[in-house]
């Protein structure tokens, strides 16, 4: 199954405009932001935000409490450390 993970962003890309780096469990990975910068005047703006990520993209903006609720529930279904361990795929390690 397919489902995407609540990650909070945490850094911008040096080089690569529409990525930053995401962080899920404690990891990290560079995800592309292209899609949820509609209705920002900054892209600094989603440092510290949580958004919804599927196969590297971020889709949509959540707030904290949605983004919590929803990690609680994966981990509940055990679904999150597969769906992590794909995440992370090409990721970063703190």
């Amino acid at each position: 199954m397919c489902i995407g993970i609540p990650g909070q962003i945490v850094a911008l890309h040096e080089q690569q405009p529409d990525h930053a780096w995401a962080e899920v469990c404690g990891l990290r990975r560079e995800v592309n932001i292209a899609l949820v910068c509609e209705g920002i005047s900054e892209r600094e703006q989603l440092i510290g935000g949580w958004v919804l990520i599927h196969v590297g993209f971020a889709l949509s903006r959540l707030d904290e409490h949605e983004a919590q609720e929803t990690l609680a529930a994966l981990h509940a279904m055990e679904e999150v450390e597969a769906d992590v361990a794909l995440f992370l795929g090409a990721g970063e390690a703190r």
